[in-house]
């Protein structure tokens, strides 16, 4: 048996070979007119000054104004990465050839260490038949059976907050920090929807699940090093059969999503076993599906454990802290325009008034989907602070990539459409879309929900699932759940801002929307305290 040495000797050698040719290619490459910011370092590229910017979309729109709505970086070792926010590019990359245009090997790799076999990881075959099977979770039918339990959680929320104003010690206010009341929110409601088990975070029950979310994305996330960078800069090198050798690499980060995955799938598979035997026929919350998925035995409608339990950890991961951060820089923003509060609040009344005329007892989803201003604060908060503020493509083939918007190359051509290499790297700024000023107006980076008020304006691209944004992704690869968000931030929103008002603390903190792979609110002075939105709470008049 050869020894450890050698392995890592020939390991090191294959990797140089791969590493020479693909250099060898990329020196071949089509879009090295394509203007953008100079590197100064070879080895770390503009990855640090990305990774390491102060607020999501500080670089993206900086970029954007130098270069257009396409712009080329340097990545580690020299590589080329293209980043699009033009709307046509994202139409054809996401839409029209979303399947020429599969997932960053290396970035899915790390969702795989995080979230396992799941959606979010899945490619080709394996996500069609996973999509496949998870449909009828998401149907629209089946998420409005979930609205009366959003609506219970949301409720407990509302009870917590009114005894926390009413043990005062006379005063009519309470500051809280309700970016962590959000994510226990969150954390219940995904918990019980989807597998009718109860975490009972709202209580502060002690519990793995709610002890490991502590500031996860901080922890795992925020600002790497530059040697971490270089690490997984060298993965796009390894054959994706390859990858799975480094998934327990001792690093920090790596390690804590290792963790959540490991405490994810034993929770889950506690939660099968007791399923297993009482699954009912037809049921459509996510753990019958999975089950009986598991149990089918037609190939093109089964996932065997490991893709059942990875389903799972999925879908508490990316259904938590998303949507509560989401809401926590909604609340921010109702705070910061008390006009637009009371607009909603007012909007919410006249509802509510309708329901008791004709003899309803609350809100259901025919109401909230028929609520204009309230719809249009969450598409606006959506726009402003997309939670994946950018994600990672490449191309499967030679391809031309149209624009709607020309720009300028280095050698004073105008283009609009960009040739591209097999193997380009490309980059979907999400953030940077959702500020275009010719799809969203010359206000693009203001705060105006009236803008989606406004029916008459014409769209110029059709991009996203929601709003034409494209905080949900689009295509083949959009967002499963994305109508259980909407649905779970329009049943708490309406919540608390009808029971509540919501001002800006006394001693305003510098919030930061810190790049920690999803978008977190961070007092930018103690950024080690994770998650922060305080804000002032007192019982609406």
């Amino acid at each position: 048996m050869p020894s450890l040495s050698a392995l890592a000797l020939a390991f090191g050698i294959f990797l140089t070979a791969a590493f020479i040719s693909r250099r060898v290619k990329e020196k071949r490459r089509f879009i090295k007119d394509v203007r953008g910011p100079p590197s100064s370092s070879w080895l770390l590229g503009n990855e640090l000054e990305i990774r390491h910017q102060s607020d999501v979309g500080d670089v993206d729109f900086q970029w954007m104004r130098e270069y257009g709505t396409v712009w080329r970086t340097q990545t580690s070792y020299g590589g080329d990465n293209l980043y699009i926010a033009d709307p046509k590019a994202l139409q054809y990359v996401l839409q029209t050839s979303g399947y020429h245009y599969p997932k960053n090997i290396a970035e899915n790799f790390m969702n795989k260490m995080m979230m396992g076999r799941g959606l979010v990881s899945a490619i080709g075959d394996a996500h069609r038949r996973q999509k496949k099977v998870m449909n009828p979770v998401f149907s629209s039918a089946q998420l409005r059976s979930f609205v009366p339990s959003f609506r219970q959680t949301a409720a407990k929320l509302s009870h917590k907050w009114t005894e926390l104003l009413q043990a005062g010690d006379g005063t009519t206010e309470v500051e809280l920090n309700v970016s962590s009341w959000l994510s226990r929110t969150t954390l219940d409601i995904i918990c019980n929807a989807a597998f009718n088990h109860h975490v009972g975070a709202l209580d502060n029950e002690e519990n793995e699940l709610t002890k490991i979310f502590d500031n996860f994305f901080t922890k795992s996330s925020l600002y790497p090093p530059a040697r971490d960078l270089l690490y997984k800069g060298l993965w796009k090198y390894v054959p994706a059969n390859l990858l799975d050798l480094l998934e327990y690499m001792p690093t920090r980060q790596d390690a804590l999503r290792r963790k959540f995955l490991k405490l994810a799938k034993r929770i889950a598979k506690e939660l099968v076993d007791e399923k297993m035997c009482t699954v009912e026929k037809g049921s459509k919350d996510a753990l019958s599906v999975l089950v009986r998925s598991n149990q089918s035995e037609d190939p093109k409608a089964q996932m065997d454990e490991d893709e059942m339990l990875s389903q799972m950890a999925t879908l508490i991961l990316a259904g938590h802290e998303t949507t509560a951060s989401t809401m926590s820089w909604l609340l921010y923003e109702l705070a910061r325009h008390p006009e637009d509060q009371q607009t909603m609040r007012e909007e919410i009344a006249a509802f509510r008034r309708t329901i008791q005329a004709r003899g309803g007892n609350d809100f259901g989803t025919s109401d909230f989907e028929a609520m204009p201003f309230t719809n249009a604060v969450i598409k606006e908060t959506l726009r402003l602070y997309p939670i994946a503020h950018n994600f990672n493509r490449y191309a499967d083939r030679d391809d031309v990539i149209p624009l709607a918007q020309p720009v300028v190359l280095k050698t004073g051509k105008v283009a609009s459409e960009i040739h591209i290499n097999k193997g380009q790297a490309i980059t979907v700024s999400v953030v940077g879309y959702n500020r275009v000023p010719s799809v969203w107006g010359d206000d693009a980076h203001e705060w105006n929900p009236r803008r989606f008020l406004d029916t008459k304006e014409a769209r110029q691209t059709s991009v996203g699932v929601y709003a034409n944004l494209a905080t949900f992704s689009a295509g083949i690869r959009a967002c499963i759940g994305w109508r259980f968000a909407v649905f779970e931030m329009q049943a708490v929103i309406v919540e608390l801002v009808e029971k509540f008002e919501l001002k800006l603390p006394v001693v305003a903190l510098d919030i930061q929307r810190a790049p920690a792979q999803s978008l977190v609110p961070l007092d930018r002075a103690r950024p080690q305290d994770g998650a922060q939105m305080p804000l002032r709470v007192s019982l609406a008049h």
